[in-house]
C-alpha cells in the first residue's frame, strides 16, 4: 500500500503537525514502509497461539476476592452533605 503526500498532508493536519513539502515526501515514505510491514504481518498464521501478557511466561499475581461493607460506614458517610439511615440523601433527578 503508497501512501501519497496529499494523505499525509490530511494526516499531519489532524495531528495538528505543521510539515513542508519537503517532510510530506518523506514521510510519505516512511509511512508506506511502515504499512508495507503491517501487511507482512497480516500474512503470518497465529492459529492456535496464545495471547500473551508479557514476553516472559510468569504467572500473575492474585489475590482472594473478599467482599466486605468496609467497616467504616460512620466515617464514610461523615464525608456526605447529608445522610439518613445510613444512605447518602442526593437530589431528586427525575419528576
Amino acid at each position: 500500500m503508497s501512501i501519497d503526500k496529499n494523505t499525509v498532508r490530511k494526516v499531519a493536519r489532524l495531528a495538528r503537525i505543521r510539515i513542508n513539502d519537503d517532510g510530506a515526501e518523506v514521510l510519505s515514505g516512511e509511512l508506506s514502509n511502515i504499512l508495507e510491514m503491517i501487511e507482512q504481518l497480516n500474512e503470518v498464521d497465529t492459529k492456535g497461539v496464545e495471547p500473551m501478557t508479557s514476553v516472559i511466561e510468569m504467572q500473575m499475581p492474585e489475590r482472594e476476592d473478599i467482599v466486605t461493607d468496609g467497616g467504616i460506614p460512620e466515617k464514610i458517610l461523615s464525608n456526605a452533605p447529608e445522610h439518613t439511615a445510613g444512605f447518602f440523601v442526593v437530589p431528586k433527578v427525575m419528576e
